[in-house]
This record gives structure tokens, sequence and C-alpha cells, in this order.
């Protein structure tokens, strides 16, 4: 076991590189499934959601070859199964994109329920309406399997009643061989559901209108393999420039794609935040103290879920009132109680938050009590007077490539430290 230990105060400058978007990466490993064939994906973050899905199509019977440290080449040819067992999907919610997959593959699909970060309730309600619009009988089966089958895959009209970017994932995945036309309305419009869709068509699918509310799928026979690159990592790249203007500092954010960063470059712009686009890279500059502001989750193009804890870091000592109202999971508050460890002022109503600004946060023992919560203790650390030491990292591990080893150049005093050798240290001293 491991914790982060930042000494804080310290404003970034610098230049950071960021990686392929982990919940794209994600969809397009699971698609390898349907091309009966080799595809090589380029710039894949190395971490450990990435880790343990490639574990799985090893296990699975893909042949799985890394190519230096962020390419890899899956071959699924001698895939031979369409049942992926507990132990294998219980680390990670992108699990559930095998099932969309595998039935597209193979008309049947055993996998169970996906594990992952606890946001409270995260049906996948629509996921199954999707399957069943497409031909499948679904069954619920003991230790939370799910069962699916079905004699053809078919293509129909499948409408979501809610928004949902897992759902309208998994039944592109489904659709793609399916006979005859899918047409999904109120569809997902993420950047990742467009690349998902992009790398498909490379494989020889027929999907137009990713990135709308309303995407039409011609089924083909067979896909092939091919070549493809990941989109940078939309969160990541916010992650870095919320640190960035938190503890008042000059960053240059590299291999971006600016248009995906509309949403919180407009939230940061709000705060006081300078920030200057250029072709593929962002600058964030924070002089001044940061200024509040109003902070609703909503659906892509809406203010993302996945950076709203990197936000309250950064609200926390801003001057004045923010609110901050999350309107895509509930209990995604429960990491607040860490900000107020450090001398944040935070009251939570449901699924609002108040948060009254400090003049500064002060370091203290927190823990990561999921992916994007860890980002944000990260960052609150960083801006924080003293020391803090965070545990519980390994939710961090799932989807930010060594985070610390890119924020050193930056100028960071940030270090991980092995439990072991606290203990260790402590044994000497007595």
């Amino acid at each position: 076991m491991e914790k982060i230990v930042v000494n804080g105060g310290i404003p970034l400058r610098g230049e950071v590189e960021i990686g392929g978007a982990k919940n794209a990466v994600l969809a397009l490993l699971s698609a390898t499934i349907l091309a009966k064939d080799t595809c090589r994906i380029d710039n894949i973050p190395n971490i450990s959601d990435v880790s343990i899905m490639l574990h799985i199509l090893h296990q699975l019977g893909a042949n799985v070859r890394r190519v230096g440290k962020n390419a890899v080449e899956i071959n699924t040819r001698y895939f031979n199964s369409g049942e992926v067992p507990h132990e294998l999907t219980k680390h990670f919610r992108a699990s559930y994109y095998l099932l969309g997959a595998l039935f597209g593959r193979f008309g049947h699909a055993r996998v169970a329920m996906p594990g992952g970060c606890d946001f409270g309730v995260r049906p996948i309600d629509q996921h199954i309406r999707g399957f069943e619009l497409l031909g499948a009988t679904v069954t619920f089966e003991e230790n939370a399997i799910i069962s699916m089958r079905t004699e053809q895959v078919t293509g129909g009209p499948v409408y979501f009643d809610v928004v949902s970017v897992g759902a309208t994932i998994n039944v592109m995945l489904a659709a793609v061989r399916a006979r005859g036309v899918t047409i999904i309305e109120n569809a997902a419009k993420e950047p990742h559901v467009v690349d998902l869709a992009n790398f498909l068509n490379s494989m020889g699918a027929d999907i137009r209108g990713a990135g709308t509310d309303i995407i039409k799928i011609h089924g083909v026979n067979d896909l092939h393999g091919c070549e493809y690159t990941t989109i940078p990592d939309q969160i990541e790249a916010g992650t870095y420039m919320v640190a960035a203007a938190a503890t008042h500092g000059e960053v240059f954010v590299r291999n971006v794609i600016p248009k995906h960063m509309e949403s919180i470059t407009a939230k940061l712009l709000e705060c006081g935040v300078m920030v200057k686009e250029y072709d593929d890279s962002i600058f964030v500059a924070a002089p001044n103290r940061l200024q509040r502001c109003k902070i609703k989750t909503m659906p892509h193009p809406g203010f993302p879920t996945d950076m709203q804890p990197q936000f309250a870091a950064l609200l926390a000592a801003a001057d004045g009132t923010s609110i901050i109202s999350e309107g895509i999971f509930e209990n995604r508050f429960r990491y607040m109680e860490q900000l107020t460890h450090m001398g944040a002022d935070i009251k939570v109503d449901g699924k609002v938050a108040i948060v009254e600004g400090v003049r500064f946060l002060r370091g203290a023992p927190v823990k990561a009590y999921d992916l994007r919560a860890g980002a944000a203790m990260v960052i609150a650390g960083l801006s924080a007077q003293g020391v803090t030491e965070l545990t519980d990292i390994d939710y961090i591990d799932r989807g930010y490539e060594d985070i610390v080893g890119k924020l050193i150049p930056l100028g960071a005093d940030i270090r991980r430290q092995s439990i072991s050798d606290i203990r260790t240290n402590v044994s000497n001293i007595s």
C-alpha cells in the first residue's frame, strides 16, 4: 500500500502532456472483440483500468501484445468465450461494455455486474432495455450475473429515457453487426462516444450521427482490424488545468482537443483564470485570487460530472460563495468531508453543495473516495499550506497515468510513499 504526500503552496509552472482518454479506450478495447482480426490502438494510457481490461481480453482468448509504452495490438480471431466471471469484472465499471461486444459477436453474453467507483445507485436499466430492443432475452442470475441470448441480433429503434453514455456505447457495440438498421434516439454526445464510432467505422462499421442525439447504425456482416489513435483525455487535461489555477501557476497543457474542453474552460474563465487556446494545447495562468462560480453537471456538452470534485477543491479557496449542483450521480459529494478536514467551509444538501471560500486550505491526512475525488484531494494538497497525506490512492491509478511523475516537473513537492516505509521509519525512531 502507498500514499501520496504533498507539501503544498507551490505554484505549478511548465508543461504537461496529456495521455489517451480513459473513458474512450476502455470502449475501444471492448470493441476489438467484434473484429475477429488484429487491431492496433495507440495513445493508450498506462493506468490500472486498462491493464485489467487487457487481462480480461487475454483470459478470454485474445492475443494481446504491448507495443512500447502506450500502444497495444489485440487479435481476437480466436476469442473463445461469451462469458466473463465476476472475479474479472468486480474492479471497474467499464466492464459492462463487454456485454455489448460479446452479444454483438456471439449473440449471447454472460457477464457479472461491474464494480468501480461508488457514486450511489448507477442502474444499467437503459443498457438492458437497449439489448432487449435488439432481440435479447435477458435474465438475472445468482451472484449478480447478467445473461443474454438471441438467435439473431436484429436492428431496430432504441430510445433512451435518460441520456446514458454507457448505454449508448453498449448498444452501438451490440448493433454494428446486427441484421438491419438501428436508430438510437436521445443518445449521449460525449467525445468518447464519437471516438468509438470512428474506431468502429475504421473497422468497417457503418455508423452515422455520433456526437448528435440520434445515431444511425447500418449493420454489417463482418468487421476487420485497423490501426487507431485514441483521443486525448478531456478529464485528465481538465484536472491539470484546475491544478494550475488552484496553485496560481502557469502551465501549458499539451496534446488536447480544445473543443472538448469548452465547458471546463468557460468555468475557469468565470473564476478569473487566464486561458489561451492553441491548436493542440491550452495555456492556463491564475496570478490573482480566484472568484466564485456556479456549476451544474450535465451530459455533454454541459459541464462533466467527472470534473466536479476537482472544481470543488479549487472553489474551496476562491473568493465568495460557490454553488455546485450534481445533475448526474447520487452520492457524489462524499469526498466533501475530506475537504473540510483541510479547512474548507462546505455545506451539502442532497445534490447541492454550498462552498464558502476560505482564504487558504491547510494540509491534513485525507483519503480518496473515488477516482476523481482522489484527483481533487491532490489538487487541494497542492494548493494548501502545509503537508497533505492522501491514502487509498489505488483509485487515482485507475484513471491517471503517473500523476506524481507528471506533477514533479511542474515544480510540485509531491511523492509516493509506501505504508511499509512509514512503519519502518516509526520503528526506527522508537
